[in-house]
């Protein structure tokens, strides 16, 4: 027998992120982030290791850390206007960043251990966005340069940030926007 649950494929089929310029607080409450936590906690996690960690960074965190990530993209080179979008991102109400945290196994390899925690980042929007929360999974400056996950956000040497998952109230309804043709992506093997 089969279950079918035809309102979780209908906001499944047309869930959309909300980019963090249109992002406005209030953002969610901690009580409300940790129940957003334990849904994307739900998701693939092969062995159960767990290989995946939460920081969250709140307005306090978020005012500091932004002109930190300004200085360290123009000393890479980046121009003002990189380094101005960098630290715009981090004017969020809040970002959730998910960290690949694997775990030794000798059954589960590294490569599925850091897919889980890209799951985790999918879970995570999709439960904000059911929740009525504007969400959206970004990466960026501060996911690239790994020395700033270490030195800002506390990762371990074999830690790295998969995403930065921005939180707050929807603002105004994001656009759609083009979306894959299926059918010319899939292939069929007989």
């Amino acid at each position: 027998m089969t279950y079918r649950n035809d309102a979780a494929l209908d906001f499944l089929s047309t869930r959309r992120s909300h980019p963090p310029k249109m992002l406005r607080e209030p953002a969610p409450d901690r009580a409300e982030i940790l129940r957003l936590l334990t849904i994307a906690a739900r998701s693939p996690d092969h062995g159960k290791l767990e290989p995946w960690r939460f920081v969250v960074l709140e307005r306090a965190a978020l005012d500091r850390l932004a002109p930190i990530l300004r200085d360290q993209v123009l000393a890479a080179g980046q121009d003002q206007a990189a380094a101005d979008k960098a630290a715009s991102a981090f004017a969020s109400p809040v970002i959730v960043a998910v960290v690949s945290a694997p775990v030794a196994s000798d059954k589960v390899p590294g490569w599925e251990q850091f897919l889980s925690a890209g799951a985790v980042c999918l879970g995570l929007v999709n439960a904000a966005l059911a929740s009525g929360w504007g969400a959206a999974w970004l990466t960026g400056p501060a996911v690239l340069d790994e020395t700033f996950g270490r030195t800002h956000l506390g990762l371990s040497e074999n830690e790295r940030i998969v995403g930065l998952v921005h939180l707050g109230s929807r603002g105004e309804t994001p656009p759609e926007r083009p979306r894959p043709d299926v059918a010319s992506k899939t292939s069929w093997l007989e």
